[in-house]
């Protein structure tokens, strides 16, 4: 199905008015405005976020009765244990909520600083997602009183009821759905923007922005009331404000990326500033890895979100994915730079070896999808795709949904078997609410599908009986007929802005980075350059990648890279009549080339399709 373009309305009023109070070019201020940054002090607030944009920890519900318990552990000197999870969000959630509570740590009665805080990060495979019984037990057993979960927990019941009867107190913080039915779990305190009658002005966070959220209002009531006078460690919290919170964001900037949760709002202002902090990484494992994954950081500008995304988070997420977390926790702890250094090292070697194991599923996911192509009509009827094989390994397959989407333009289920457990995850495409769609399955009518799931509008896990993955499909294939539209199945290019070749300057690319971060629902700006000449056949890179060189005029030519289109583009391109000397339209993004001789900007191309002159009367 061809793309549909979405054109940009012509500059209106307020991009005029924008560009010439910002001093920028009108195609600068287009792309604010299509973003809803009108004014000049909204501009202020996108173009140069700072942390007074950060909304007052306080206004989550069950902040205070967190913030009183955890500081009543600190004062008794209660053994606390951090439950997280085991990808970049839960890790990070452990390393900054363990970091704050330490810094309110008073000495202990030998004079020395000890941490009262311990962690539990699950394995991916011998425990799987969310809190478990026994742990808590052990855990009961050791002295431990507060249990604090980080990025899981809202629908852990059976979890919050074992810890009452353990005598454990539980505090909960977490951002995915709750259930709409059971409501929340029996704790102590629940922080979770999106419970019922939580009042935050910002919806979106991740779990680790969440945490932070805790750790800064546990520093605040800390350092302006500390509950012992005689705390080594109590200092103005404009100083915490102005060092160790920006150090902390650091963390939170990276969850928030890789989690791939809205860049808007907050979350644009925490990565902003996270990105900020991390052009001087200082802890040894950080800059390790960020070495091994070919990230420069230096004063003058930092990593990018896209950086991030696609070269840090893999590395911290392949721990959790073929081996343990735990380690990634150790990493962001260690003070010794060569075992920082050991660990971001194996994170990587588990990098390569998650990319292998993905690749050979990814070839068995491909045979099945040449099935569904082949059958129009079932392709149609299944709306929302299962996808299932035996011995998958679990921690690609929720990578492996969105290749799926990607490739599929639907929404997408990856199913992996093992000793009759099917483990799952799924990916969605704009418009259609996947754990309404999972959770409509699971409970249509009896039996019940899942024995565990949760998730959001456009990510799900789940666990079940692999004997009912035909009952889940034939029953996701029933709630697609009618919510799935056309509309969501065929793939938008929402365009920003027209530029010319002529304007691909070094210029340009400095202006593109005032308005990063990007990420998810604060995407790259798109620009269309119109009646471009492609000087040659396209060529095929790496057998995965092209390349094209277009031309305006005999003096602009610039080279333009499409990703991973080597399989499926030739084919369209033909269809389109579109080869060496086509005039054409196309759609991009700006990227700049590094290479010492021939750097500057190039295009990546979204789409493009052959150039229609007007009719001339």
């Amino acid at each position: 199905m061809q793309a549909r373009w979405i054109m940009p309305e012509p500059p209106s009023i307020e991009a005029h008015g924008l560009a010439a109070a910002l001093e920028q070019p009108l195609w600068f201020a287009q792309v604010l405005v299509s973003r809803g940054i009108e004014t000049p002090a909204a501009a202020r607030r996108y173009l140069v976020p700072s942390m007074a944009d950060l909304h007052d920890p306080n206004f989550l519900l069950g902040m205070k009765e967190a913030v009183a318990r955890v500081l009543l552990a600190v004062a008794k000197r209660e053994p606390i244990l951090i439950y997280g999870d085991y990808d970049v969000d839960g890790t990070t959630a452990t390393v900054l909520l363990k970091t704050a509570i330490d810094r309110i740590t008073p000495l202990d009665s030998n004079g020395r600083g000890s941490s009262l805080v311990r962690f539990h990060i699950p394995h991916r495979i011998r425990e799987g997602y969310g809190m478990q019984t026994g742990v808590l037990g052990e855990a009961a057993a050791q002295g431990v009183r507060l249990v604090i979960s980080v990025d899981t927990g809202i629908r852990a019941f059976a979890a919050a009821d074992e810890c009452k009867a353990l005598g454990l107190n539980l505090i909960v913080t977490d951002h995915h759905l709750p259930d709409g039915v059971a409501g929340i779990p029996d704790a102590v305190a629940v922080i979770n923007p999106n419970q019922p009658f939580c009042d935050y002005p910002y919806k979106e966070l991740c779990g680790a922005a969440v945490a932070f959220k805790l750790a800064h209002a546990l520093l605040h009531a800390a350092t302006t009331s500390p509950p012992d006078p005689s705390h080594y460690r109590t200092v103005e919290f404009t100083a915490l404000w102005d060092k160790l919170l920006p150090s902390l964001l650091k963390l939170v900037a990276i969850a928030t990326v890789a989690d791939a949760v809205p860049l808007t709002g907050e979350n644009r202002t925490i990565v902003a500033l996270g990105l900020r902090a991390l052009r001087d990484p200082r802890q040894g494992g950080l800059r390790a890895l960020m070495d091994l994954a070919g990230v420069a950081a230096d004063e003058e500008r930092g990593p990018s979100a896209t950086e991030i995304a696609f070269r840090i988070a893999p590395r911290i997420n392949a721990a959790g994915r073929m081996d343990v977390a735990s380690d990634v926790v150790r990493m962001f702890l260690t003070r010794d730079p060569a075992e920082g250094r050991a660990i971001a090292e194996k994170l990587h070697l588990l990098n390569e070896e998650r990319r292998n194991v993905e690749a050979t599923v990814l070839t068995a996911l491909e045979e099945q999808m040449v099935v569904l192509r082949a059958d129009e009509v079932a392709l149609a009827a299944a709306g929302c795709l299962v996808l299932d094989g035996d011995g998958w390994h679990r921690g690609v397959i929720g990578i492996l949904a969105s290749r799926v989407v990607e490739r599929m333009g639907r929404p997408a289920l990856v199913i992996a078997h093992e000793n009759g457990l099917a483990h799952g995850s799924g990916r969605s495409v704009p418009g259609f609410h996947l754990l309404d769609a999972i959770t409509a399955a699971h409970s249509h009518a009896e039996p019940v599908i899942f024995d565990r799931f949760g998730g959001h509008a456009h990510a799900v896990g789940f666990s079940m009986p692999s004997d009912r993955v035909p009952m889940l499909r034939e029953r996701l294939a029933a709630y697609a007929n009618g919510r799935l539209s056309p509309e969501m199945l065929q793939q938008r290019v929402e365009i920003d802005a027209e530029l010319p070749l002529t304007e691909l300057t070094p210029e340009l690319l400095k202006k593109l980075r005032l308005l990063e971060p990007f990420g998810h629902s604060n995407r790259e700006p798109l620009f269309l350059a119109r009646a471009c000449t492609i000087r040659d056949q396209p060529k095929v890179l790496k057998e995965r990648h092209l390349k094209l060189c277009l031309s305006v005029g005999d003096d602009t030519q610039i080279s333009c890279l499409c990703w991973s289109r080597a399989v499926v583009w030739p084919e369209r391109l033909a269809e389109m009549g579109i080869g060496a000397g086509s005039v054409v339209d196309a759609v991009f993004r700006v990227r700049e080339n590094k290479h010492p001789q021939f750097g500057g900007a190039e295009m990546e191309l979204a789409d493009l399709r052959l150039h229609e002159t007007p009719d001339v009367p």
